[in-house]
């Protein structure tokens, strides 16, 4: 690859609706660029960024891919997100590494859910953009009427530099599209409006230069359109970002902290600066092993040498330095201020990390996710593969930040958990397809606790005589609630030594053993004082597992004479919503036993209602969210706190989990 220095680097994102051509038009850049010999199509699944099994299977992007070629002596690093929703975990950390963006518009559909979550990004990032119009070869393609619904949606801002006709500029076009963009680029300069105003033109060199300040600052959005597939006008699309849009280092510098103070740092996007960068996305193949691809912000990285993770504190040697082509790589002798690059397994480095030279740390932030909307309890379907699964979504779990895995401590069951059924799905296919590891799939268990809301008494004698030996304890106790979240308390209010002192810790063996599996449902007991105060001991027959047998049995007796409940988790959640959507969701809510806590503004046009829900009735929201609002809701939910299940509904969980532990008896 020729030399090329950091203002001769272009970083775009694509962004869209899923279907809408992202990756046709990365496919038609390349081609134009000369970086494949052949265009791909996504049909054969022959495109360069979608490479993964899954991809070329569903015809569409999952998964985030980087590409890369030159144009007239621009480096142009090319990061296609995928579409879809569930996967903005790609779309979040190519942001780290985006200077610029194309978002992506159906001709025939116009204006849809994901051109609006770009719009989005846009805005609150900042990020110079420019839409792209495809598809102008399908039957019910209307540019006309899609750039109008831009300029409705989104503003004048939008201005059309290429249209059917041809180029704006040039005047190809038509005298509308010219004056459209010659109104919008004079309101970017004081003096341009002066001039403007009073002539009523300006000069073509003055149009430009406003362009180019215009994109800078956000307040033009240049328009063009092609068909990605047919008449993808990519030549003209890589004129544009090279001449109009701005090279890495027009943010002039990138600001983090000193991890040793937290005071915060600038550091110059430069080569003569200490390198630093930061990891947007993690590659796991379970063949080639773990690839790291990350931004360099400032300074130079050559092969073998090392760098320090300032996010985990340790040292990384590297090896070879790769550009990516897909799902291929490059070496390259040195990477410089403003490019992307990737090396390959790295110890202890992921997505999101900092990396920067030793003596010279910056800690950049983090990207944020959003919290896990949905969850399975997964098992795998071979016995041969039990070892294999815990391992297999780790490495998972490191390509996908939004996608989680954990074991329930108290049902001991396997847990995925991410933002979607799709997303949850396509992962498990994912697992399946490049591990080998079939799962079964299920409603995770609900972490039910047992508890009491009033006081019991019992006594309870253990006697047993088996040839020569035997066992005797005799154990009086009582039980008590205590306030939730205080756990347990052990009393011992023996007087005169009726069970002497290595028994009665016998006795609290006993009692926290049948607090494992409680005697209403099985469950863990949880908030509930015991209190051992009595008993009877045989100078021979009295042991300890006698009175741990005791103390169980007694504190069973006595737990259900003392009005004992199930307690359920109860969420905290955040619903966000258009307004138009308010009345139903709030209807959805309730229909789930939740309690509505309030209601706030939460940007133009939309609320959040805060409430309190049970786990129990959350497995399904995301889905019925979605099918609600159209995909336009969005929610986050956290545990909040353990709350009484109502007695109809307590039962038939009780029932249920009895039915349960008799089917495993009987097995």
């Amino acid at each position: 690859m020729p030399d090329y220095d950091t203002d001769h680097i272009r970083n775009i994102v694509l962004l869209s609706h899923p279907q809408a051509g992202k990756t046709s038009v990365s496919e038609a850049m390349l081609f134009a660029a000369g970086a494949v010999s052949r265009q791909g199509k996504i049909d054969d699944g022959s495109t360069t960024s979608d490479y993964l099994a899954d991809e070329i299977e569903r015809k569409g992007s999952i998964n985030l891919g980087v590409l890369n070629c030159m144009w007239k002596s621009h480096k142009i690093n090319i990061i296609d997100t995928p579409g879809y929703a569930e996967f903005i975990n790609d779309v979040i950390t190519a942001q780290i590494a985006a200077d610029i963006a194309i978002i992506v518009v159906d001709a025939a559909s116009g204006i849809e859910l994901g051109t609006e979550r770009a719009w989005k990004i846009i805005s609150e990032k900042r990020l110079p953009a420019l839409i792209y119009i495809n598809k102008m070869d399908r039957e019910r393609a209307d540019f006309h009427k899609t750039y109008e619904a831009i300029v409705n949606k989104f503003g004048n801002k939008c201005v059309v530099l290429v249209a059917p006709e041809g180029k704006v500029l040039d005047k190809k076009a038509g005298e509308k599209y010219y004056q459209q963009l010659v109104d919008t680029v004079a309101e970017v300069d004081d003096k341009l409006v002066e001039k403007y105003l009073e002539s009523g033109e300006l000069s073509p060199d003055e149009i430009i230069s406003a362009l180019k300040k215009g994109v800078l600052e956000g307040s033009v959005i240049p328009v063009v359109c092609g068909s990605a597939t047919t008449n993808p006008q990519a030549d003209i699309l890589l004129d544009i970002i090279t001449e109009f849009f701005p090279c890495p280092s027009y943010k002039t510098e990138i600001k983090g902290k000193t991890p040793s103070s937290g005071a915060e740092e600038a550091r110059k996007i430069s080569d003569t600066e200490h390198f630093s960068g930061q990891v947007f996305k993690t590659v796991v193949d379970p063949y080639v092993g773990q690839l790291s691809i990350f931004k360099i912000f400032s300074g130079k990285l050559m092969p073998d040498t090392s760098f320090y993770n300032v996010s985990r504190g340790a040292s990384e040697r590297i090896g070879k330095i790769f550009y990516i082509q897909g799902k291929s790589q490059a070496p390259v002798a040195k990477a410089i201020a403003g490019d992307i690059v990737a090396v390959a397994k790295l110890k202890d480095t992921h997505t999101g990390d900092s990396i920067s030279e030793d003596k010279s740390q910056i800690l950049f932030d983090p990207p944020v996710f959003p919290e896990p909307a949905m969850s399975f309890a997964v098992k795998p379907k071979s016995r041969a593969d039990e070892d294999k699964i815990s391992g297999a979504l780790t490495k998972l779990a490191l390509e996908d930040l939004t996608f989680k895995v954990n074991r329930d401590p108290q049902t001991k069951e396997m847990i995925v958990s991410g933002l979607g059924d799709l997303h949850l799905k396509i992962m498990l296919h994912r697992l399946k397809l490049r591990f080998g590891v079939d799962v079964e799939v299920g409603t995770p268990k609900i972490a039910y606790k047992e508890t009491i809301v009033g006081k019991g008494d019992a006594q309870y004698r253990h006697k047993k005589q088996s040839g020569g030996a035997g066992q005797f304890a005799e154990v009086w106790l009582k039980v008590e609630p205590m306030e939730r979240g205080k756990g347990f308390e052990f009393v011992d209010d023996i007087v005169g030594g009726a069970i002497p002192g290595p028994f009665v810790v016998s006795c609290e063996k006993g009692i926290r053993s049948a607090m494992d599996q409680g005697p209403l449902a099985g469950y863990p007991v949880v908030d509930v004082r015991a209190i051992v105060y009595d008993g009877k001991t045989h100078p021979v027959d009295s042991k300890d597992i006698a009175f741990q047998i005791a103390a169980k049995h007694g504190f069973k007796d006595a737990f259900l004479k003392a009005r004992p409940v199930l307690l359920e988790p109860i969420m905290d959640i955040e619903v966000t919503v258009p307004d138009e959507f308010m009345g139903d969701v709030s209807g959805m809510i309730n229909s789930k036993r939740g309690r509505i806590l309030g209601v706030n503004p939460s940007g133009i046009g939309s609320e959040t209602v805060a409430a309190n829900v049970p786990l129990a009735e959350m497995f399904k929201f995301i889905s019925e969210l979605k099918s609600l609002t159209g995909g336009r809701g969005s929610y986050t939910m956290h545990f909040n706190r353990y709350e009484e299940v109502p007695g109809k509904f307590a039962q038939a969980i009780i029932d249920q989990a009895k039915a349960t532990r008799q089917e495993e008896k009987e097995e």
